[in-house]
């Protein structure tokens, strides 16, 4: 069990050595982790990770290869068949055709919405399922799991269904992007370097040859002449809209996240959910507890940042244009306020869409950010970031 494991890091890239390896097995012996399986995960962790960055690679190797164990003492044993309690769930799910969705109406606005929701909350005593007005399961009131509606808040289900709440009560946790994936073709790589502008700055420690056969030519004797090493002066500022529906998405992000990196020595970056709001965040796992103010962003960079969104921008437009309408969180200001601001401090702004062209006119929020980026959007294809370049070095 512990072999195949190992292997498994292995195969996912995650630089575990035959030592650390070793020493799981060392701690196993010894009874560190018990027969608890979570204790054993973080044991593991501890021994085989050395770099945050592959943690989440260490995750979904440790998800796969330990699936359904509920301790250690079930490895070696054979489990009695049953039928899960979430297959039971799923059966009582409702599943309409186009014509049923039709039907059904949503309340009518934001303020309503939540209005109605706070009158539900305290009138509701018991548990509901199939219903088309309280809180419950497999129903099609705009308030709970596993049902339909379609404008409603999602509550208590562990992913989107059909991508219509305009809120999600619950918490919800977002992997990092990963920078050591290798993009798939060159070009991405050439588009991006339009953007780079080389500079020589710092101090003279490179040999400048030409400069050298001048002037010894010129003085008559050996006059060795350095020079500053060229670097790209180039700085740019990231923000990612990571989880929810940009789920689609993981793979040609992180193509791109790993091209930025290489290509631009002055990159900064954060994530954000849908539409940026009052805070940014470094790190997905501590998105909660490590936030950073976005006016401290904007009065940490300055305005000659170049400064790229990269997002579906596929969300409720109350998210854009409604103070509270963030899905996570009660925002006191809409979230085009703080697209302004940003916008209002770097010069020089654009937005990658991974979502095709074509489609953008069917999304009311995608016209809402198109509009308020001067139609700076571009699709996150080869043209697409030949023409940001463009609009960037202007």
């Amino acid at each position: 069990m512990f072999t195949g494991f190992f292997y498994k890091l292995k195969e996912a890239r995650v630089p575990v050595s035959l030592r650390e390896y070793l020493t799981l097995l060392e701690a196993v012996e010894k009874g560190v982790a018990g027969y608890s399986v979570e204790d054993f995960y973080y044991l593991s962790r501890a021994s085989l990770v050395k770099d945050e960055r592959n943690l989440d690679k260490f995750d979904q190797v440790f998800g796969a290869h330990f699936k359904g164990l509920a301790s250690l003492a079930d490895a070696g044993d054979e489990i009695a068949a049953e039928i899960p309690e979430e297959w039971l769930r799923k059966l009582a799910e409702k599943y309409l055709s186009d014509e049923e969705k039709a039907q059904i109406q949503s309340l009518g606005g934001w303020d309503k919405l939540m209005e109605t929701l706070k009158q539900r909350l305290e009138e509701q005593k018991e548990r509901h399922q199939g219903g088309n007005k309280w809180i419950g399961t497999a129903g099609t009131s705009p308030f709970g799991a596993y049902g339909y509606n379609p404008e409603g808040v999602r509550i208590g289900q562990d992913k989107s269904r059909h991508r219509r709440a305009v809120k999600v009560w619950d918490k919800r946790e977002f992997k990092n992007l990963d920078d050591s994936v290798e993009i798939g073709t060159r070009n991405i790589k050439v588009a991006l370097r339009k953007l780079r502008k080389w500079a020589r700055t710092g101090a003279a420690d490179e040999l400048d040859l030409a400069g050298t056969i001048r002037s010894t030519a010129r003085q008559g004797w050996l006059d060795v002449q350095m020079r500053p090493e060229r670097h790209n002066a180039v700085k740019v500022l990231m923000l990612f809209d990571i989880g929810g529906s940009m789920d689609d998405y993981i793979r040609v992000c992180e193509e791109l996240f790993s091209a930025v990196k290489t290509e631009f020595k002055h990159l900064e970056y954060y994530y954000f959910h849908n539409c940026p709001y009052e805070g940014l965040w470094k790190d997905n796992a501590r998105r909660r507890s490590e936030q950073v103010s976005t006016l401290d962003v904007i009065n940490t960079y300055s305005s000659d940042y170049k400064l790229v969104f990269v997002g579906d921008a596929t969300m409720s437009p109350y998210e854009i244009t409604y103070p509270g309408g963030s899905v996570e969180h009660w925002n006191e200001e809409a979230g085009q306020v703080w697209m302004q601001r940003l916008l209002d401090h770097f010069q020089h702004a654009a937005w990658i869409n991974p979502q095709p062209e074509k489609w953008w006119h069917y999304t009311p929020s995608i016209q809402i950010l198109h509009k308020m980026m001067a139609g700076r959007m571009y699709p996150l294809t080869l043209e697409g970031l030949d023409r940001m370049t463009g609009e960037l070095n202007r």
